[in-house]
């Protein structure tokens, strides 16, 4: 999975080649957290095991440490977790002087046993349920993001007040605008290749300063990996190159949003099980019953899509973000996309999924959907046509942070595919960003109501 072993990162250490070795888990939002190790130290000791504070799983985006959680709280302490560097991770980082990475998976700090709500584990579990039948599961994502004029800390002083995209135009797959950017996107690209990560291509997007990186898909651990890699990847660039890359989902009211769409087909003994050369659209019997499955869960695992307030304001007609848990023949407007039709690239794709989503998670859902559809041996409807923004016969996907909460908490499926725990921490979570947001009063609530209320 990564590019390096353990004696050849000895090597490059004992040449002075390398003096840094991160060691990161993946929190809760999708981001990496861990230490800055000397690699000396990290060949003697810490190649085995670390240690870090329970509460970068129980936390939120700006580091709350928000009450009602079972796992950790002020009363128990905010004890440890053991963090086992998982050494087949192990990478370059070109865009960070003689710098190695290693991910690494959380475990209880007296069972040893993997922590059941962390991101890894979550995915890990519903790989080994896929394994069980036989099957492997193979994923791509997308990452959109959108490039601004000054650092991250200028836009922070100015309370992100006056954004402007780095390019004043739509570069919809446009290569002269996208020239404008390849200064950070060349190096984007070859980094991450550097790193091991499997860049097929960057491309711009359909809204002004908005771009898309595409990684080639791989199996399911490896393609969340890569994602958040690159994630880290494209802001430390661009904090080096003196401007900002965002991946909050709709920065802007006039704006289209950018998305996170994930790629996945089910693999047996090396051949694609999703195709069947003699069914219609070449979709096998099983790939039929996955594919009910991610549309009758879609309600249950929306959370997972769209983790914040935010994230909701991107679903709107006429953008690419659906609005209804459906399924279309390559078409945009439905929330999952049947691509490669008839062939043995035939693959579905959803299109639910925000620039904000955790791959780890989204992913872990998106199978747990899917198996529980061939387990039940779920029907698939006929595929809807046209315009299904405008088709008002179909179910919508959740539209706010609360009602997607509502969904996760009561799912069947998530607490049987998951655990009460996993489910229940979750909830914890997504009522605490609801919880945090109503606190705030908006500045459209005061432009609006001031002197007309």
């Amino acid at each position: 999975m990564g590019n390096l072993t353990f004696d050849t990162l000895k090597d490059l250490a004992a040449k002075g080649e390398v003096d840094t070795v991160l060691v990161a888990l993946v929190d809760m939002q999708g981001r990496l957290m861990g230490k800055r190790f000397h690699v000396t130290n990290f060949i003697d000791h810490s190649h085995a095991e670390t240690h870090c504070c329970n509460y970068l799983l129980a936390t939120d985006l700006v580091m709350s440490t928000p009450e009602g959680f079972a796992s950790t709280s002020w009363e128990t302490g905010y004890g440890d977790y053991v963090l086992r560097p998982d050494l087949s991770t192990m990478r370059h980082v070109p865009w960070l002087d003689k710098t190695v990475l290693v991910l690494g998976d959380v475990l209880d700090h007296h069972t040893h046993e993997p922590v059941s709500h962390s991101p890894r584990a979550m995915l890990k579990k519903q790989i080994a349920r896929l394994d069980a039948l036989g099957f492997d599961a193979m994923m791509a994502t997308e990452l959109e993001f959108f490039l601004f004029e000054g650092d991250y800390r200028s836009l922070q002083k100015e309370k992100y007040a006056n954004l402007v995209p780095l390019n004043g135009h739509n570069e919809d797959y446009c290569l002269f605008q996208t020239t404008k950017e390849e200064s950070f996107l060349q190096p984007l690209r070859n980094h991450l290749v550097g790193a091991g990560i499997p860049v097929e291509c960057t491309k711009g997007e359909a809204e002004v300063g908005q771009q898309e990186l595409n990684i080639r898909y791989a199996d399911a651990l490896a393609c969340a990996d890569h994602h958040t890699i690159s994630k880290q990847a494209v802001k430390e660039i661009a904090y080096q190159q003196g401007f900002s890359a965002s991946f909050l989902p709709k920065w802007s009211a006039d704006k289209v949003g950018s998305s996170s769409h994930v790629h996945m087909s089910l693999w047996k003994d090396g051949s694609p099980a999703f195709y069947d050369k003699d069914a219609k659209l070449g979709m096998s019997q099983m790939m039929q019953h996955f594919m009910a499955g991610l549309i009758a869960y879609a309600p249950d695992i929306t959370y997972f899509f769209a983790p914040y307030i935010n994230s909701y304001k991107r679903f709107a007609k006429g953008t690419f973000a659906p609005t209804k848990t459906v399924w279309s023949v390559d078409n945009r407007t439905a929330g999952f996309r049947l691509c490669g039709d008839g062939t043995k690239g035939i693959r579905v794709e959803c299109r639910i999924g925000g620039s904000d989503l955790n791959p780890y998670l989204a992913q872990a859902v998106l199978l747990a959907a899917g198996l529980k559809g061939i387990e039940e041996k779920l029907p698939l409807q006929e595929p809807t046509m046209g315009d299904v923004y405008e088709d008002a016969n179909v179910t919508e996907i959740p539209r706010t942070l609360r009602a997607a909460t509502r969904t996760l908490r009561n799912s069947a499926m998530l607490r049987e595919a998951l655990g009460d725990d996993v489910v229940d921490h979750y909830t914890r979570a997504a009522e605490w960003e609801q919880e945090e947001y109503d606190k705030v009063v908006t500045d459209w609530e005061i432009n609006r109501g001031f002197e007309r209320a």
